[in-house]
């Protein structure tokens, strides 16, 4: 069956066409495989096609979640899925297929979702920009000549394009956030630990990368922490507390906020000036809906907190890929890993115990200041991106040296990675446009465990700005 509105509808939406019997999980999922073959060849964004175990598990008795039925993709980077590959982007990981699920996959399938396979993602998830030398790069829906962010850009391509409602996606410095402005979606990067890693996440050791959904609207986005975010059975770390279902947090309004707003960059550096007129003009809604506005930056030590994390995140990005390396059998060949990807492997061989432990002890001293700003401001917003929407090409993983690759990223994603080191939720929504046509992303960040007053706001500023009616060129 086609169904000539399948894009329009959100996943819940979906959801409810399939509880109230008008349209089954299987023509749902012949609807989103449809979509992917008309689209991919354009976008890139779906790199696994899972059909087959698609149409079974859609055939079968569902679980009885929230999403009953729906549409979903798995980011091809950390979420084993039984039977499937798993490549981190990368060549060297090409031919891992992983034997069953990993918690959070099964947290997935118990919400009712119908995996249909993995999303394009840069090599290990490295870069802000999903350009990789094995799966290739991964297009804007608005404009295939753009990127569509990383590293969950696959994911954003995906959703923004009609494909699928909403799609899995992680963040370690920005990548839910990143290409979620990039395609105009709502991108939450939640709170540490808010949704379990589970016995699998050795690589989410430090605690700075987190897993969650981009999605077209705010109701999803909730609903799914809702189904995924619960406690897991021993773990070593306390879920943050909430009050109650964020489906009805966002139902409720986030009353006088406190907002402080700043294009303050970690360079210095001014950003570009139409994403400044853009922050103003967000600044002066928030306003407008009664909130108290002022302009304020964090006023960290940016310097001294990127390069307290440099010998923790090598190191452990060096301990992920010795457990790959076993899985493998073998040191990776010289064409197997990008130039980034081997300069920070070697950069992580390099640290000593005594050098990561520093870090480590650094990054948590540092982090009090970023907490501490938030004593007295409810929300701080920013843009996501410091540039418009690059080009494809623009920041080359593949081609560039790596430190023009990490120059060219510290101009374009100034602003997300302090809150993954101090494990805040924080938040991109789709509130303007560019000149071009391209999406422009604003920031909300909030105090710890504070998921709550975004939901909260995000569903005031939805109201505001429906930026679901929008439709990139590449759509449906």
């Amino acid at each position: 069956m086609e169904m000539p509105d399948y894009s329009d509808y959100d996943g819940l939406g979906l959801a409810e066409l399939v509880a109230k019997k008008a349209v089954t999980a299987l023509e749902l999922t012949e609807a989103a495989i449809e979509r992917i073959e008309r689209h991919n060849p354009t976008l890139n964004a779906v790199v696994y096609k899972g059909y087959d175990d698609a149409r079974k598990w859609a055939a079968g008795d569902l679980p009885d979640g929230p999403f009953k039925g729906v549409p979903f993709l798995i980011k091809d980077l950390g979420m084993p899925v039984a039977g499937w590959p798993r490549s981190h982007g990368s060549r060297f990981a090409r031919g891992i297929v992983d034997t069953e699920d990993c918690g959070l996959t099964r947290r997935y399938r118990q919400a009712g979702v119908i995996p249909l396979g993995k999303t394009n993602t840069p090599e290990y998830g490295i870069t802000g920009t999903t350009e990789s030398a094995h799966l290739g790069p991964c297009r804007n829906p608005w404009n295939p000549g753009h990127i569509a962010g990383g590293s969950s850009g696959g994911a954003a391509s995906a959703v923004a394009a009609g494909i699928v409602p909403m799609a899995h996606a992680s963040d370690g410095l920005g990548s839910i956030r990143i290409p979620a402005a990039c395609c105009g979606l709502v991108g939450l990067k939640v709170t540490r630990d808010r949704n379990p890693n589970l016995p699998d996440g050795f690589d989410y050791a430090m605690g700075n990368v987190v897993d969650h959904v981009v999605t077209r609207t705010v109701r999803d986005s909730a609903a799914m922490l809702d189904a995924t975010g619960y406690a897991e059975p021993g773990a070593p770390y306390p879920q943050p507390p909430k009050d109650r279902p964020y489906v009805e947090e966002i139902t409720r309004g986030p009353g006088r906020l406190r907002i402080a707003w700043s294009s303050e960059t970690p360079s210095g550096r001014p950003i570009e000036p139409e994403i400044q007129v853009a922050l103003e003009r967000t600044a002066a809604l928030l306003k407008g809906l009664g909130h108290e506005v002022i302009e304020k930056g964090l006023g960290i030590d940016y310097r001294a907190l990127f390069a307290a994390r440099g010998p923790s995140a090598a190191a452990n990005f060096a301990a992920g890929m010795a457990r790959l390396i076993d899985q493998v059998g073998r040191e990776p060949e010289p064409d197997e890993l990008e130039p980034l990807t081997w300069a920070t492997l070697k950069a992580g061989r390099r640290q000593t115990g005594a050098d990561v432990m520093r870090s480590m002890q650094e990054i948590r001293m540092l982090n009090r200041s970023t907490l501490a700003f938030f004593k007295d401001i409810d929300v701080y917003l920013t843009p996501v991106l410091g540039t418009p929407v690059p080009q494809i090409g623009f920041i080359d993983p593949v081609n560039l040296e790596p430190r023009e690759v990490n120059r060219r990223q510290g101009r374009t994603f100034p602003f997300t990675p302090p809150f993954n080191f101090s494990g805040q939720p924080s938040l991109s929504l789709p509130l303007e446009m560019d000149t071009a046509g391209l999406p422009i992303g604003m920031m909300f960040t909030a105090r710890y465990a504070d998921e709550t007053t975004l939901f909260r706001l995000a569903a005031q500023l939805e109201k505001e700005a429906p930026w679901k009616d929008r439709r990139p060129q590449v759509w449906g």
